[in-house]
């Protein structure tokens, strides 16, 4: 699929992962649609960019966790763009790390409420316009601590790898429909979410990556883009983490 004048929608696009893919795929010539839940004048800013590069932009708020809030959004999408082509789902947390021992039950519940079951009701509102038009990418940002644990704890691992789980079944199961499902595993990656980390954590993460360092969102991004514009790729995981998985 070629992106130019294509309709995207990036879920979490306000910072980090999420902004670098709406602001290249603006670049490769996709009208955006931008979800956030928070920070309106991040999600603003990020408007601004992609619509400097000639593109429809706007900006939707949404928690993904809930899904009457994601199906309104949707719908106003539509109304917007009147059509979506292309999925990013990309909000997430990433916790404090905990032992199994010391998680919350509610902590728990938080976290797969909004990092899987967001990426479920994002995808079952989007999916029936991508039907009728028997055409769409749906790209899910997962994690490497998904396919092999790590130093976050088992509730976050646990969520990336339910993403992937959803992404192999739902590539089989929309395939008929010209629908073609594929995730992203990234390994550490320079966001908030890693900055903002205790420094003895950040250090112990890097010496862990062959490469030596953290990855870059726009590396995620460029992930994506080949992912959009390959036709037969379907029910595959990239990994994008310098190496970090053969560890």
């Amino acid at each position: 699929m070629e992106t130019k004048n294509k309709v995207s929608l990036i879920t979490g696009a306000s910072r980090g992962i999420g902004r670098a893919i709406a602001i290249r795929l603006a670049r490769e010539g996709s009208h955006v649609a931008i979800n956030y839940v928070k920070n309106k004048d991040k999600a603003e800013k990020v408007a601004r960019e992609a619509e400097a590069l000639g593109v429809k932009v706007r900006i939707y708020r949404a928690d993904v966790s809930d899904f009457k809030s994601v199906q309104s959004m949707v719908e106003q999408v539509m109304t917007d763009f009147g059509r979506i082509d292309i999925l990013v789902n990309n909000a997430g947390i990433m916790p404090e790390h905990h032992s199994i021992l010391d998680i919350p039950v509610e902590e728990w519940s938080r976290v797969i409420k909004i990092n899987l079951t967001g990426y479920f009701n994002v995808t079952k509102a989007v999916v029936p316009y991508m039907i009728k038009n028997n055409s769409g990418k749906i790209i899910n940002i997962a994690s490497v601590a998904g396919k092999m644990g790590g130093t976050v704890g088992p509730h976050y691992a646990a969520s990336k790898a339910g993403i992937i789980g959803m992404t192999f079944s739902l590539a089989q199961e929309l395939l008929k429909y010209n629908i073609t499902v594929n995730a992203i595993a990234p390994g550490p990656i320079e966001t908030e979410l890693i900055t903002n980390l205790p420094e003895e954590l950040k250090n112990r993460i890097k010496k862990r990556v062959p490469m030596g360092r953290f990855g870059k969102p726009e590396e995620v991004a460029e992930a994506v883009i080949f992912l959009i514009k390959c036709d037969y790729v379907t029910g595959e995981v990239i990994d994008v983490n310098g190496g970090y998985y053969m560890d």
